[in-house]
C-alpha cells in the first residue's frame, strides 16, 4: 500500500517523474533496446477481469473491492448482458439514486439489506435505459476516461494521482508542473471542504491537507525528545453529522420528488418526510454559514449530493458557495453512506498517491492492450435528405370554385368532341369564362393555351370547324411549350401526323400554331377551307402557318383528278384481262382425255379394296400400336360391311 502523500512527495522522485501519456509516445516510436527487460516482480498489483481500471497493490483491497457495491454493480450488469462501468461512471449513477447507498453507519444487515436493494435498482435503471430508443452509449465517447493521472519514474514506478485535485483538470499538459507546485505549502496550509448527504444523512468537515514548511520546522526545533509517531499529514478541524427521517425504508426515493411526480400525499409519514427534508436543509445552510470563513479559505470543496439535494449547497439566495466556483468537486470514486468516517476515508483516498510497480515491457503491454480495448469508431449514419414539404392546398372562394368547376367541365366537352352540349354550354356560360381565345389556366394542367389548340389536337372535325366559322377562334396565337423555348416541343412527338401532307418539322426561332398540332388530313382541310372562305379574318398564310388554302373549286379539281386516276386503273385493269384472254386463245387446244368405262375396268379382288393396299393388310399396319391396328382394323371390316349392304340393294 502506498505512503506517500500527494502534498509531500520526495524531491528525488519529482524530479525524475514524466507523465505517462509521453513515455507511451517514447516506447510506441523508439525501438527497443537490446539489453534484457526487467522481469515485473511477483508482487505486482492484483487487477479486476471485470472492474474497468482496478488495482490493487494488497491482498485486503482486492477483497474490499469485490464487497464494494461498484463490483458488485458490473458483475449484475456482465451477467444480464451489459457492459461494465468505470468508478465515474458508476459514481454519477450512485448520486442519480438518491438513497442507493444510505443508512445508518453500523454494518448490521439492515444496512446491508439496503445496499443490495440499492445495487439494484441501479441495474434495473441500467436495464431501462438499454431498452430505450436513445441509448446512453450514442453519447459517451470511444475512449474510456480515468479519474488518474499517471506519471512514470525509471525504471519501474509509476504513481497515479487524482486529476481532480489539479486546478484545471482538463488541461493535461501542466499536471506535472502542478504537481511539484503542490509541494509548497501556501502561508497557513491546505485547506479543504467535504460535504455528503443521500437519504436523509450528511457529513461535513474542514480538514487540512498539507502544514505550512515554517510550523513543522518550528515544531521540530521546540521539541526536544522525537515524537514517539510521525505527525500526520491531514487534520479534521471542523466536522459534523445531520440524519433525519426523509425516506421511505427500502422504498427510495425523496418525498419531495415523490409529490412532484404523483403530488402531495396526505399521510402522517409523508408529513414527518417533508418536515425531515425542511430540516435538514436549515440545518445544512446554518452550518455552512458558521463555517463561511473557514470555506472561503479552503482550497477545494467536495460535495457529493444528488441534483435535489445539491441546492441546499448552491443556487439559492445569500448561498456561501457560488454556483460556478471554480473550487467545487465531486468525489471521483464511489462512496459509501454519509458518515465522518467516510469522509475520512475519501480523504485518505484522494490524498494517497497510486503506485505500482511495471517495467517498460509491461507498460508496452498495457498500452497494446489498450489500444486493442478501445471500441471501434460507430458508422456515421447517413441523415436522407429532407423531404420538400408539400405545398399547403390553397383556399378558394365560392366564385373561384365555381370557375374552376366551368373549366374543367369545358375542357372535358372539347376534349371528348361534344359539340352539342358545348354550343348550349358557351351560350349560357361563355361571357363569365370571357372570350374563345381566353388562355387555359395553369390549374388546370393543360399545355395548350386555347380551345381551338385542344380540339385540334384531339382531332374533332365538326367542332374545329364550330370554333373557326362560329365563334371566330383566333388561329395565329402560337402553342406554349413551358419547359423550354425551342419550338420543337419533344412532349409533342407522339402526336405529330404520319401522313405526307404533314407539316415539315419547324426551324429553330419559330414558332408552332394550332395548324402544326393537326393529326390527320382531315382536320387540316378544315383549316385550309376556313382559310379559303374567310381570307380576312387572319393572317393564314403567315402567322396561321396555314400553307395553302382549299377552295370549293380546288376541291372539285382534285375530286375530278380522283375520278380520272381511278378510271385509268380501272381502263388498266380491262387491258391486262383482254390480253390474258388474247393468250389463251393463242395456246393449241389440249386433247381431251379419254374416260374409262366402268365395264372395261378389270374388276378388282376383294383384297384390292382392303385398307392399306393390295400387297395384303399385314405391310399396311407395319409399325402401328396395338391401338391403331385395332382402329384400322375397325375401319376395314366396316367399309367390308357398307360394300355387302349395297351389293344386296342392288340386287
Amino acid at each position: 500500500m502506498s505512503q506517500y502523500h500527494v502534498y509531500s512527495l520526495p524531491v528525488e522522485l519529482l524530479d525524475i517523474l514524466t507523465p505517462r501519456n509521453a513515455v507511451n509516445e517514447s516506447q510506441l516510436s523508439k525501438p527497443t533496446s537490446p539489453e534484457p527487460p526487467e522481469i515485473a516482480t511477483s508482487s505486482g498489483p492484483r487487477t479486476c477481469n471485470i472492474c474497468q481500471g482496478a488495482t490493487f497493490l494488497a491482498l485486503d483491497d482486492q477483497r474490499a473491492h469485490f464487497r464494494s457495491d461498484w463490483h458488485r454493480y458490473n458483475v449484475k450488469t456482465r451477467l444480464a448482458g451489459g457492459k461494465p462501468v468505470t468508478e465515474s461512471a458508476f459514481t454519477q449513477l450512485v448520486d442519480a439514486l438518491e438513497d442507493s447507498l444510505s443508512g445508518s453507519e453500523s454494518s448490521s444487515d439492515e444496512g446491508d439489506s439496503s445496499e443490495s436493494d440499492a445495487v439494484t435498482n441501479l441495474v434495473n435503471k441500467a436495464k431501462q435505459q438499454t431498452r430505450s430508443s436513445t441509448p446512453d452509449e450514442e453519447r459517451t465517447p470511444n475512449a474510456p476516461q480515468t479519474a488518474l493521472t499517471w506519471f512514470h519514474s525509471p525504471p519501474s514506478t509509476q504513481i497515479g494521482v487524482y486529476k481532480a485535485l489539479y486546478s484545471n483538470p482538463k488541461n493535461a499538459s501542466n499536471y506535472l508542473d502542478e504537481l511539484r507546485e503542490m509541494q509548497h505549502s501556501p502561508e497557513g496550509g491546505r485547506t479543504w471542504a467535504m460535504f455528503m448527504v443521500a437519504g436523509g444523512h450528511f457529513a461535513g468537515a474542514i480538514v487540512r491537507v498539507s502544514r505550512q514548511s515554517e510550523d513543522e520546522d518550528v515544531a521540530g526545533k521546540s521539541s526536544k525528545k522525537p515524537l514517539n509517531k510521525p505527525r500526520a499529514d491531514t487534520e479534521v478541524l471542523f466536522h459534523k453529522t445531520f440524519h433525519r427521517y426523509t425516506t421511505r425504508r427500502k422504498q427510495g426515493g425523496s418525498q419531495s420528488l415523490n409529490d412532484n411526480a404523483k403530488g402531495n400525499a396526505k399521510s402522517a409519514g409523508a408529513l414527518l418526510r417533508r418536515y425531515g427534508e425542511q430540516s435538514l436543509r436549515d440545518d445544512i445552510r446554518n452550518l455552512l454559514l458558521e463555517w463561511r470563513e473557514e470555506i472561503d479559505a479552503c482550497e477545494r470543496i467536495w460535495i457529493r449530493a444528488n441534483g435535489s439535494n445539491r441546492k441546499i449547497f448552491v443556487g439559492y439566495d445569500d448561498a456561501v458557495i457560488l454556483k460556478g466556483d471554480d473550487r467545487l468537486r465531486t468525489f471521483p470514486f464511489p462512496t459509501r453512506r454519509s458518515t465522518q468516517s467516510e469522509l475520512a476515508r475519501c480523504l485518505l483516498e484522494l490524498t494517497r498517491v497510486k503506485v505500482t510497480h511495471f517495467t517498460e515491457e509491461a507498460l508496452r503491454e498495457q498500452d497494446e492492450a489498450y489500444l486493442q480495448f478501445l471500441p471501434k469508431p460507430k458508422p456515421v449514419p447517413t441523415v436522407p435528405a429532407p423531404e420538400p414539404e408539400k405545398p399547403k392546398p390553397i383556399k378558394l372562394t365560392k366564385e373561384e370554385e365555381l370557375l374552376r368547376e366551368k373549366w374543367n367541365r369545358l375542357l372535358e366537352m372539347v376534349t371528348k368532341g361534344r359539340l352539342e352540349p358545348l354550343k348550349a354550354f358557351w351560350d349560357r356560360e361563355g361571357p363569365n369564362i370571357g372570350s374563345i381565345d381566353a388562355r387555359i389556366p395553369e390549374w388546370t394542367g393543360e399545355r395548350r393555351a386555347t380551345l381551338l389548340q385542344v380540339a385540334t389536337q384531339a382531332g374533332h372535325e365538326d367542332l374545329i370547324l364550330w370554333l373557326l366559322e362560329e365563334v371566330r377562334a383566333n388561329p395565329t396565337i402560337p402553342v406554349s411549350n413551358p419547359k423550354s423555348d425551342d419550338p420543337d416541343d419533344p412532349d409533342d412527338g407522339d402526336n405529330r401526323s404520319d401522313a405526307s401532307d404533314a407539316p415539315k418539322t419547324l426551324t429553330k426561332g419559330s414558332r408552332r400554331t394550332a395548324y402544326d398540332l393537326a393529326r390527320s388530313k382531315g382536320v387540316r382541310d378544315v383549316f385550309r377551307r376556313c382559310a379559303a372562305a374567310h381570307p380576312d379574318w387572319w393572317d393564314w398564310l403567315g402567322a396561321g402557318r396555314v400553307p395553302s388554302v382549299l377552295s370549293q373549286q380546288m376541291e372539285q379539281v382534285q375530286e375530278e383528278k380522283k375520278k380520272e386516276r381511278r378510271k385509268g386503273l380501272k381502263d388498266k385493269v380491262r387491258e391486262r384481262e383482254a390480253r390474258e384472254r388474247e393468250k389463251e386463245k393463242e395456246q393449241p387446244p389440249s386433247p381431251p382425255v379419254q374416260e374409262v368405262p366402268k365395264s372395261s375396268m378389270p374388276q378388282s379382288n376383294s383384297m384390292s379394296n382392303r385398307l392399306g393396299g393390295s400387297t395384303g393388310a399385314g405391310e399396311g399396319v407395319a409399325g402401328l400400336t396395338a391401338e391403331m391396328r385395332a382402329k384400322v382394323e375397325r375401319e376395314r371390316r366396316a367399309r367390308a360391311a357398307e360394300a355387302r349392304m349395297k351389293a344386296l340393294a342392288s340386287r
